[in-house]
């Protein structure tokens, strides 16, 4: 059947596991999914499956595959679809529709796909003729991976998808990387040698862990210094001498300089958009240099200067740039070594010890962060809670920081789940707010399911701290709509099947890292950590 084809030819692109909130309108592919090497998750939310194949899409060099049925499904499927967009990860999104001849006349859970997701996706394609089910895939998985990476929409009509075709698959479709042309490589090499303060910054989701590595011991050999977009963290290694900090919402003061004061950027993966400028606000000059090395000729979201562009995928652009060999400036090596020096003091750990009264995450990062092995990794929703992780996090290998660059919230706990799934070998840690929590929590059900063993730190404040912060700047003293009344997840987390503890003093820090740590290690569970905090404390 169509359906059944459809699961072989996602098998054929490399795709281990699909992430899904059954229904009855994809029913045979659902048949197609039970003696296939494809291992079936099983969702609690449409939001949450739809978070987990975005995450997955970040983790892996071929999309991230969700499956939801029509109507209700496909609608709250849409938030994942949204942080694919922004974040440019490739995904594809696979909705049950109505049948074929019940088209167009309102028929239960009936809506436009095409009207719904043509501008929130990179193409939105029906499955009106069986036998094109293998081309279909092939062209959604081609789609989503070539040019600047982002969600495909797939819609699966129940009757069509049922019908016998012929079994034989679509070949995979071979995606362009780019590279540096003779004229790309003179350019960026006379830019660099007529730099004091060249400064690269790195990010997008569409690197390989070698890549990184290559370009950051390029980096150090020349003594470059290289930030990081936004939650972007491990591109290049939070250990690395090149590497001067994470440049993005929240940022610390020396890298919000940093875009003004050197006078050469080179952008490998990403564009200088609305977050790294602050709004637009910042490298807006037209006289600056910057190069832009990113696959997306139309340089969507670009904001401010462009000196040149150089059509690449990271990781092409890196094989070219390491055989570029150039004379070492003192001023680079100056102004690395300051930036350094700068980025080591803000990461440098807390004190371990805990402090009289209520529990504090400082005093949590510190036990944690030691307690970690070298590959340790973390996700993030959005909140202010996250930049602990941005602040202290030892981020070292490309990809060790998985997140939603759109803000979204909800993504803290499905990501975890998908990325301890994909690296079960890997210690998986995820930072979540209570408000941010509750939005996907019940994705605790999978991990117990199906073996994966995250370590959940929700930090309780009580609170919408991001929105309060907003709140207290433009209406101080006025506070509506962000305070929280939250059950004890430390209960919730044990329902779920997992080890779970709640903390409430400081002294209580320490060993709920240990017995958290060691119900992973030991017992192979996932562990979660409700941490109370007082209101209004922040990591920077």
């Amino acid at each position: 059947s169509a359906g059944h084809v459809i699961v072989d030819s996602l098998a054929a692109h490399g795709v281990e596991r699909a992430y899904v909130v059954p229904g009855e309108s994809f029913l045979d592919v659902l048949d197609g999914l039970h003696n296939s090497p494809i291992e079936t998750i099983v969702c609690r939310h449409e939001g949450g499956a739809a978070y987990m194949a975005e995450a997955d899409g970040k983790l892996h060099r071929r999309p991230g595959v969700a499956m939801v049925t029509r109507g209700p499904g496909a609608a709250n499927a849409h938030v994942g679809l949204h942080t694919a967009w922004q974040d440019s990860t490739p995904m594809v999104l696979f909705v049950g529709l109505i049948p074929f001849e019940h088209r167009d006349r309102e028929a239960f859970q009936e809506f436009d796909i095409k009207a719904w997701f043509d501008t929130g996706a990179k193409r939105v394609m029906v499955l009106d003729h069986p036998e094109r089910a293998p081309e279909i895939v092939a062209e959604a998985m081609f789609a989503a991976t070539s040019g600047r990476p982002g969600p495909v929409v797939v819609g699966l009509p129940e009757d069509i998808i049922r019908v016998m075709i012929d079994a034989t698959l679509h070949p995979v479709i071979p995606v362009a990387q780019g590279g540096m042309t003779v004229s790309d490589w003179k350019a960026l090499k006379a830019a660099l040698l007529e730099a004091e303060k060249p400064l690269f910054v790195l990010g997008g989701n569409d690197w390989t862990a070698e890549g990184a590595a290559a370009l950051a011991s390029w980096l150090e050999g020349h003594r470059i210094a290289a930030a990081v977009e936004w939650r972007c963290e491990g591109t290049i290694s939070f250990d690395s001498p090149s590497y001067v900090g994470p440049i993005g919402y929240g940022r610390p003061k020396p890298t919000y300089d940093l875009l003004e004061e050197t006078d050469l950027l080179v952008f490998v993966g990403t564009v200088p958009g609305d977050v790294i400028t602050d709004g637009f606000l910042v490298r807006q000059d037209w006289a600056k240099k910057n190069f832009l090395v990113t696959i997306d000729p139309s340089l969507r979201g670009r904001s401010g200067p462009v000196s040149y562009q150089i059509v690449a995928k990271p990781d092409v652009f890196v094989r070219d740039l390491v055989m570029m060999e150039l004379p070492v400036r003192d001023q680079w090596r100056a102004f690395t070594e300051r930036m350094r020096t700068e980025q080591e003091k803000f990461a440098a750990l807390p004190t371990a010890e805990p402090a009289p009264g209520p529990a504090r995450m400082d005093t949590l990062m510190a036990n944690l962060v030691p307690a970690l092995p070298a590959v340790a990794m973390v996700t993030l929703g959005a909140g202010e809670h996250t930049h602990w992780a941005h602040r202290y996090f030892p981020t070292r290998t490309y990809a060790s920081m998985i997140s939603a660059r759109n803000g979204s919230m909800g993504y803290s706990v499905p990501s975890a789940v998908a990325a301890s799934l994909a690296y079960p070998d890997r210690t998986v840690v995820t930072i979540a707010g209570e408000g941010e929590f509750l939005m996907n929590g019940q994705e605790l059900a999978p991990p117990a399911q199906y073996g994966a063993t995250p370590l959940v730190i929700v930090m309780g404040n009580g609170e919408y701290g991001t929105i309060r912060t907003h709140q207290q700047r433009h209406y101080p003293h006025r506070v509506s709509g962000t305070q929280l009344k939250n059950p004890d997840f430390a209960l919730m987390a044990r329902a779920f099947g997992g080890f779970g503890v709640r903390v409430e003093t400081d002294a209580g820090v320490p060993p709920a890292v240990t017995a958290a740590l060691a119900a992973i290690e030991q017992e192979g569970t996932f562990a979660l950590i409700h941490l109370i905090v007082e209101q209004r404390v922040k990591a920077y």
